[in-house]
């Protein structure tokens, strides 16, 4: 059994910053990608950001140039750094980690506001 452990969400001020952090609870399988997804209030839930196993990274445009993914293999572990956020960022955002399967993680609120 695969547990995906999300941490750091909460309220910041526009222009403010967030790390998201999220970890798999086991290393048996192999990761193949790993990455964020977020979903506002009646919309779909859409790709923020993703890294594969080799480091490749790929981001929506809407967050290109202030977000910054990373991830360190050995802890099974991927983050998602969050600068000059905006109202618009605000979210619940979904790890995800991609082995054979899906694993989701259970969503971190992310609000930005005055």
């Amino acid at each position: 059994q695969v547990q995906v452990v999300e941490s750091g969400g909460g309220l910041v001020q526009p222009g403010g910053s967030l790390r998201l952090s999220c970890t798999a609870s086991n290393n048996s399988f192999i990761i193949r990608s790993m990455g964020w997804y977020r979903q506002a209030p009646g919309k779909q839930r859409d790709l923020v950001a993703s890294i594969s196993s080799g480091g490749t990274t790929n981001y929506a445009d809407s967050v290109k140039g202030r977000f910054t993914i990373s991830r360190v293999n050995a802890k099974n572990t991927v983050y998602l750094q969050m600068n000059s956020l905006k109202p618009e960022d605000t979210a619940v955002y979904y790890c995800y980690i991609r082995g054979d399967v899906w694993y989701w993680g259970q969503g971190t609120q992310v609000t930005v506001s005055s």
